[in-house]
């Protein structure tokens, strides 16, 4: 992408921009409504390691705390060099959003049955951020009515492509 342009997003290509960790089974589980970027409150062996692009974001999730909002479950894998100072690898790691958008985040979640789930994990310009998304889960008729869009989909590609 040229130099000035706009961001298309953590996996859109864009400088400076480095993909850790893609939660794909996300968005097969769960129809996401909203997204906002948040940062992490990390140490320096789990960030060493993020580098090195030990990170799992299956199974992981974030809740609501007080007036605060952790990311739970996430697997950032240990740092070999760090001895004594190393991390848990599982640990929750407190999330760093705007307080208004934890606080209408968190009376959907509460509210409406929604969850936050983490979809990306990367780094934009030397920092560690997250995408959130507000999701809800799909029944079964959901992922079936995907497969089928997904088909039809595939298929006038090709007889796009044969012609």
């Amino acid at each position: 992408m040229a130099s000035g342009g706009k961001s298309k997003g953590p996996a859109g290509g864009e400088q400076g921009i480095k993909v850790v960790a893609e939660n794909r089974r996300a968005r097969f589980d769960y129809t996401v409504d909203e997204k906002v970027e948040a940062g992490l409150e990390l140490t320096g062996s789990e960030v060493k390691s993020l580098r090195q692009g030990e990170a799992n974001l299956s199974d992981s999730y974030a809740l609501p705390k007080g007036s605060e909002l952790f990311l739970l479950n996430a697997h950032i894998g240990s740092y070999k060099s760090a001895s004594v100072f190393d991390h848990f690898p599982t640990r929750g790691r407190k999330l760093l959003m705007h307080r208004a958008e934890i606080d209408r985040w968190t009376t959907k979640v509460r509210e409406r049955g929604y969850s936050i789930i983490p979809l990306v994990l990367y780094f934009k310009q030397g920092r560690a951020k997250v995408e959130l998304g507000l999701c809800r889960g799909k029944t079964h008729e959901d992922r079936r009515h995907d497969i089928k869009e997904r088909e039809t989909k595939r298929e006038m590609d090709r007889a796009v492509r044969r012609r």
